[in-house]
């Protein structure tokens, strides 16, 4: 999916929810333990009734490889799911990957060829080029770690080298990288006081951003600070929506607190249009 493709689907939805699918088996309806595939059938229900109010799906892979082959075989049919009935719909892969070279490339094609995602969190820390193999994929895009939303966030990323602090010479130098223009950042919301000057670093950069809800972070905080006027932003909520509900009712809850999301984001799309 392109840039532009994405815009076009915030402006139909009015919205930039991104809805994380943080599968825990310990957390879904326990009726769902008796699927063949419980992980399937929890994000079947989840995805079918919060996608008109979403724009992008984010599995995080830690809670699919946690259960080996079968694990990844329910990361695999939900991607499949997601790419055929709602191939609108801009799917994340949020794995936070990063080596160099030829392994990068693994990785890279791991993802955006084998699973067919739209996107890769990945890791910078290795530098250049342990994120351009991943920038070489056309038509996929890298999501950079920059600022996140763990207490942890301040033992590096905020630490100063020379005049500016870490998480500001990522984003400085990544634009420099071969295809950066393919590249988003992870910008939490709990870090939302930053967004003024993440913004003077990376205009126009698509932000996907973790923390609201659960975590603390204030949508309208974010989008004051955070919005650019092709929106710009990917606001992630997974256990405030995903986990409204461990009953019958689990599906029509995450739909529910996905809808209230949405109205609030179609409020601030109206202050950017006005």
């Amino acid at each position: 999916m392109t840039t532009a493709q994405l815009i076009a689907q915030i402006k139909k939805k009015q919205s930039f929810l991104c809805v994380g699918l943080d599968t825990d088996v310990d957390k879904i309806p326990p009726h769902l333990l008796k699927d063949d595939d419980p992980i399937f059938s929890f994000n079947k229900a989840i995805i079918d009734a919060t996608q008109e109010y979403c724009v992008a799906y984010k599995p995080n892979i830690a809670f699919y490889e946690a259960y080996g082959l079968k694990g990844w075989q329910s990361l695999e049919k939900t991607i499949n799911y997601i790419n055929t009935h709602y191939p609108e719909q801009f799917t994340i892969a949020d794995a936070k990957r990063g080596d160099i070279g030829n392994t990068s490339t693994r990785y890279a094609k791991a993802f955006f060829d084998t699973l067919d995602f739209d996107a890769l969190t990945i890791a910078p820390y290795m530098g250049r080029d342990s994120v351009e193999p991943f920038l070489a994929f056309q038509g996929k895009h890298t999501i950079l770690l920059a600022l996140t939303s763990n207490k942890g966030a301040f033992d590096f990323q905020t630490k100063k080298l020379g005049e500016l602090e870490l998480y500001k010479e990522v984003l400085k130098v990544s634009q420099t990288y071969e295809n950066s223009k393919n590249l988003m950042y992870v910008v939490g919301a709990t870090k939302a006081e930053y967004l003024t000057e993440i913004r003077q670093i990376i205009p126009e950069n698509f932000l996907l951003v973790p923390g609201v809800g659960a975590q603390g972070g204030n949508l309208q905080e974010v989008c004051k600070y955070g919005m650019t006027k092709d929106v710009g932003l990917l606001i992630n909520s997974s256990r405030g929506i995903i986990y409204a509900s461990n009953q019958d009712d689990y599906a029509s809850q995450a739909a529910k607190k996905a809808q209230a999301m949405q109205k609030q984001m179609k409020e601030e799309l109206a202050k950017l249009s006005g």
